[in-house]
């Protein structure tokens, strides 16, 4: 016997985390989808509670169909009146601009009208001429039986009546017709009055409002010397900018006479005034013909020679006059530059202030031209109502002298020959649909309290473990334990290991012998293929142990145990059924094995596991080991030592080891085994499995190093199973055509 312990680390290696296995990291990620309602869940709802939804149905349509049967006939009729002509006294309208209070001569308020009609100080009259043919008539008896309403969109009031003599609804409907005819004159004479006094009164107010805004804008006009604000703004901005072109064009006439005067001032621009006198000109000639004939006569004379002294005293007094003249010459040029700057300075000015000027009545001619457009626009309302009211009193006037009726009688009243009430068909077909959705709203108020799954959908939604396999339900199974139809992988890949467990089958049962296990239908199948999907969880290392457990009890685990055993037994493996369960023991029950010896006694003793395994005659590669007698503390028992050594030598002496072991809510025995097996297969049973406990499941394998193989679930009432039946006698029937053939 081995000593060393089974870890879960070692498992995680023995058995390769392929996408079929949810292991414990990915139980952390569960997370609920919404429980949304689709047709599939639906119908299966309508076909689990059937009966309560049919029953509540019978008695509803029962006291319908009593009632509308013992009810009193009843008839209708009704007239329709055209109560907006086209001439609907349109002109009343325009008067809303005027007064708003108006606004209610323009259209009518189809709300309000009803009620006028229906009021009792309208009705009394109608009232007293209808009390003398039945005096029976009151104003609340009237107005029960009396129906007005609008007639869809259209401007048509309808008024129907209702009563069980025809001959009254008939005379009811022409004194009511002929009445409201009579009382759509009266109104709208009344009317058309109140429209002419109210223009009468408003005109004057007009025409002195539209006097005011004339002499406003004529005050405006004269005032601000302009007609239109645009015009004005153009010629402004004309003005505006020949200013400033003249303004430029003096300015560069100032800068070119600043310059001027201040090269007057220089040298050369002295030179160039002296240069430019006519007078300096003449006596700068006079100099140069002395100085010429001077030096011809010193060739001739001696400085002394009078000639050349006369010569010489004209030049000397010709000197100062030159200078003289240079110097009045430059001071004329000066004071004219002076004087042409002056003069230039002072025009620049007197365009600027000019232009400023313009500017200013620029800049202030927006508000200038917001007052001339208030005013203007108020004028042209004012002309406007004022020709309005005009019109619309020469109107009204002509139509008050008119005496045409105003309302039309689109449809007359007749005599009914039909009741309305009661309305079989209708009331038969609302009273079925009333107690459908009663009926409806009952089932899914139990859906609601049941706790339970019903739909292989509802667990996918809920649980998100992988469904190892659905058992069918199968009454020739021991404790009537419901199953479910088989579920194959979802990925749909083929494996070779399929057609290895198959062949596997075939060789070990001949076909005269598996007529037998054909027999017994298809909840041996769905166990095939359950067990199938176990061995393809890990194609590199097959599962060798595993454990099957449920959240509470009941769920048909130690049922799917021993069949899950059977037919792993049936592949050629050797198989050994461990009974873990100590508290509720199950496995000796099903298999009618004796429960003196058992796991509890090779625990707590020395007895040799040989003495306690007990192989089953009826069954070849299946051996068990019953849960034994119970003890105080069975949690004590699983998490001790000679435990795992148990456990190891199982796994070294069989292929597969299944252990039955008790629900796992509220109890500890899973978790002291779980964490030394492959993994752990969670069965759940239809129409039973408790939704809160075995969420409650899922959520506490969180917290576990336990390796979740999957869901088995357990109980179909559906007709899944009727494909194997179908696909089997179609089959026996192909092979006795040919046989006989």
């Amino acid at each position: 016997m081995l000593d060393r312990q089974i870890t879960n680390q070692t498992l995680s290696q023995d058995i390769i985390p392929s996408s079929r296995l949810f292991p414990h990291s990915t139980l952390s990620n569960i997370t609920e989808d919404s429980n949304d309602w689709n047709l599939r869940q639906l119908l299966g709802l309508l076909k689990r509670r059937a009966v309560i939804i049919a029953g509540i149905v019978t008695v509803g349509m029962t006291g319908i169909t009593y009632s509308t049967l013992n009810q009193e006939s009843v008839y209708q009729d009704n007239f329709q009146i055209l109560v907006e002509p086209v001439n609907d006294d349109s002109d009343l309208g325009k008067l809303n601009l005027i007064d708003p209070n108006m606004s209610k001569l323009g259209g009518l308020d189809y709300e309000s009208q009803i009620q006028v009609l229906k009021s009792s100080e309208l009705l009394q009259p109608i009232i007293k001429k209808l009390q003398i043919s039945y005096p029976d008539i009151t104003y609340a008896s009237l107005i029960e039986d009396l129906t007005i309403i609008r007639f869809g969109t259209a401007k048509v009031i309808e008024v129907s009546y209702k009563s069980n003599d025809t001959e009254k609804i008939k005379f009811v409907l022409d004194t009511i017709s002929q009445f409201y005819l009579n009382y759509s004159l009266d109104k709208r004479q009344t009317k058309l009055r109140q429209g002419i006094q109210f223009v009468e009164k408003q005109l004057p107010d007009i025409k002195n409002r539209v006097a005011q805004l004339q002499k406003e804008m004529q005050i405006f006009r004269q005032r601000y010397n302009f007609i239109d604000p645009e015009n004005q703004a153009k010629g402004l901005s004309g003005q505006i900018q020949s200013l400033t072109e003249k303004r430029l064009a003096v300015n560069q006439q100032l800068a070119t006479t600043r310059a001027n005067y201040l090269s007057l001032r220089g040298q050369s621009g002295q030179l160039t005034a002296i240069n430019n006198a006519p007078i300096y000109q003449q006596l700068i000639t006079q100099q140069r013909q002395l100085d010429t004939q001077l030096s011809g006569e010193l060739a001739r004379f001696n400085p002394d020679n009078p000639i050349i002294q006369s010569l010489q005293e004209k030049r000397n007094n010709l000197l100062p006059l030159i200078e003289a003249e240079a110097s009045r010459a430059l001071n004329i040029k000066i004071a004219e530059a002076v004087t042409q700057m002056r003069q230039v300075e002072v025009d620049s000015k007197q365009l600027a202030q000019t232009e400023q000027q313009l500017q200013n009545k620029l800049e202030q001619l927006p508000v200038l031209s917001r007052q001339y457009t208030d005013i203007q626009r108020n004028l042209q309302l004012a002309n406007e109502s004022f020709n309005r009211f005009l019109s619309t009193r020469e109107q009204l006037q002509i139509e008050v002298a008119q005496t045409e009726l105003p309302w039309e009688l689109i449809k007359a009243p007749n005599q009914p020959e039909y009741p309305i009430s009661p309305n079989i068909n209708r009331n038969l077909l609302l009273g079925f649909g009333a107690s459908f959705l009663l009926g409806l709203g009952a089932a899914v108020l139990m859906e609601e309290i049941d706790n339970t799954y019903h739909t292989i959908d509802s667990i996918k939604d809920k649980i998100k473990l992988p469904i190892l396999g659905t058992l069918p339900f199968d009454k020739t199974i021991a404790n009537n334990y419901v199953n479910r139809t088989n579920k194959t992988n979802d990925q749909g890949v083929d494996y070779p290991e399929i057609d290895k467990l198959t062949n596997l089958f075939r060789r070990q049962f001949p076909r005269n012998s598996r007529n037998s296990y054909y027999s017994q239908g298809a909840f041996w199948e769905s166990l095939q293929v359950l067990y199938s999907n176990i061995q393809l969880l890990n194609s590199d290392q097959p599962i060798n142990s595993l454990i099957v457990s449920s959240s509470v009890p009941g769920d048909g685990k130690s049922t799917v145990a021993y069949n899950l055993a059977k037919i792993a037994s049936t592949m050629g493996k050797r198989v050994l059924l461990v009974d873990t369960d100590l508290r509720r023991p199950q496995i000796h029950e099903l298999l009618e094995l004796n429960n003196l010896w058992g796991l509890t006694n090779l625990i707590s003793s020395n007895m040799d596991a040989k003495q306690v395994i007990q192989e089953i005659p009826t069954i070849n590669n299946l051996s068990v080991v019953t849960s034994g007698p119970t003890p105080p503390d069975p949690g004590r028992l699983l998490s001790s030592q000679k435990m795992r050594q148990l456990m190891e030598y199982f796994h070294q002496s069989f292929d597969l080891v299944i252990y039955d072991s008790p629900p796992i809510l509220g109890l500890v025995d899973v978790r002291l085994i779980a964490p030394h097996t492959n993994g752990l297969i969670l069965v759940a049973r239809m129409n039973q499995t408790d939704k809160s406990a075995l969420l409650q499941v899922q959520d506490s394998l969180k917290t576990y190093p336990i390796n979740v193989l999957g869901l088995v679930v357990n109980g179909d009432k559906s007709q899944s199973g009727s494909y194997y039946v179908h696909y089997r006698y179609s089959d026996q029937e192909q092979v006795h055509n040919s046989s006989v053939s």
